[in-house]
């Protein structure tokens, strides 16, 4: 079966429902699953609709076209993604591989709807991981003075791929505001931190120097403001007093690991709205 996925939001108001719900049933369509969310605070709507495409008699862009008739007249804000369309990822990497060998597992075991194309590092370090799992790796040294002419490099190997998402799997570079710009709401990080807490670097000696009792791990879109963009997946760990740095690092690893993964397979499965500096997350 072929699907289509439709994530909407806007202001919140009688009718939405029902009128949207009455637009695809009009027009002959099965609805497999309708999500919704109304945010009460800020009065707005979210919405998650997945489609049956097996008795579609229109063409897709007669489709689209005719939702756009309507999202203008409900001032709806909207996108679309088809299950045959499958997305092409990138993984960006330092030297690391935690993360990395975490997300070219699920991607094996299919738990991931993508390609991955190519790994880029600005290390050689993790060859030997693309290698296993027989995937083409690209390294881009960061030699001093040369960022803008790395980066150029490394945006060149993307678009000659075609890449639909980028995921900083502890790519330990701030990207710059050019380079995130080009990819807006396309690139995913994990930070070795429960966000808002502890930005920037070293943050498992951030945690141990404020004596936390649980450390965490997020994954958000990357912007041009360091460790702000949207926040997709979190999770923690509790631990005591008699840890060191070195041991929330090798907590941390577990944690960021799963925490990337989540978020990316949120994106891949199309159930994420971002709304702002938030990000509304479906439930598979």
């Amino acid at each position: 079966m072929k699907y289509a996925f439709f994530l909407i939001q806007t202001e919140d108001r009688k009718g939405l429902l029902a009128t949207i719900s009455d637009f695809f049933y009009t027009r002959g369509f099965n609805i497999l699953r309708c999500q919704q969310y109304t945010d009460l605070h800020e009065n707005k709507y979210y919405m998650r609709v997945k489609l049956d495409l097996t008795d579609l008699t229109v063409t897709r862009a007669q489709l689209e076209k005719n939702f756009s008739d309507l999202a203008e007249e409900l001032n709806l804000k909207w996108s679309i993604q088809y299950s045959d369309q499958v997305p092409r990822m990138a993984i960006m990497v330092s030297k690391t591989s935690h993360c990395l060998y975490d997300l070219l597992v699920h991607h094996q075991e299919n738990d991931l709807f993508c390609e991955i194309p190519l790994i880029i590092s600005n290390h050689p370090d993790l060859e030997h991981v693309a290698d296993k799992f027989k995937i083409p790796y690209y390294c881009c040294p960061l030699k001093k003075g040369e960022k803008t002419q790395q980066e150029l490099e490394v945006r060149d190997l993307l678009k000659k791929n075609h890449i639909d998402l980028i995921v900083l799997a502890r790519y330990m570079q701030i990207l710059s505001n050019d380079f995130i710009e080009n990819f807006e709401g396309g690139i995913i990080n994990i930070h070795h931190a429960f966000l808002p807490a502890f930005k920037g670097g070293s943050p498992y000696k951030q945690a141990w120097e404020h004596g936390v009792k649980m450390i965490g791990a997020t994954a958000h879109y990357a912007t041009c403001d360091l460790d702000e963009g949207p926040i997709i997946e979190q999770d923690v760990e509790r631990i005591t007093h008699e840890l060191v740095p070195d041991d929330l690092k090798r907590i941390g690893k577990d944690i960021e690991r799963r925490v990337l993964t989540r978020a990316v397979k949120a994106h891949l499965d199309n159930r994420l709205i971002v709304s702002g500096r938030r990000s509304i997350v479906f439930p598979n």
